[in-house]
């Protein structure tokens, strides 16, 4: 998954799944915590990569399957989108990741996140620089 999608929440909570993600993510996905860099937003797992986590986690002793790794999974949305191509996210994960109605969804390889557009506009003002584009690069070897 790949881009940056400006969308509104909807005074239901409803989200459009842009169109260019739509055959990535799937008829369902999940929703959960996430952050990058410190901010706080919103993972969008498709069912595979969902059910990979899942197996990772379930692989885990009981003593690490507590605290923030648990969160993930009890604070997580399955989401299945409308004929309109809308979903719903939780007054839980709105508060969380500080949506207000403008929000960002980006691409992120194999998942896409979900972002208040002014925290996206201070995440991106951060990390958009020459030094962290060349670190990031090399992280995954180009």
């Amino acid at each position: 998954m790949i881009g940056k999608y400006p969308a509104k929440l909807d005074e239901k909570s409803r989200l459009f799944v842009p169109s260019k993600l739509r055959s990535d993510l799937g008829d369902t996905f999940v929703v959960t915590l996430g952050v990058n860099c410190g901010h706080r937003c919103l993972t969008i797992y498709t069912a595979e990569e969902w059910q990979k986590l899942s197996d990772n986690y379930n692989a885990l002793s009981i003593s690490q399957r507590s605290g923030a790794t648990s969160l993930l999974f009890m604070n997580a949305v399955e989401c299945t989108p409308d004929k309109q191509f809308r979903f719903s996210l939780s007054p839980f994960l709105i508060n969380y990741a500080g949506i207000d109605r403008e929000v960002m969804i980006v691409g992120r390889a194999g998942q896409a996140e979900i972002w208040d557009a002014r925290e996206f506009e201070a995440f991106e003002a951060e990390n958009l620089t020459p030094e962290k584009l060349l670190a990031s690069l090399e992280a995954i070897g180009l």
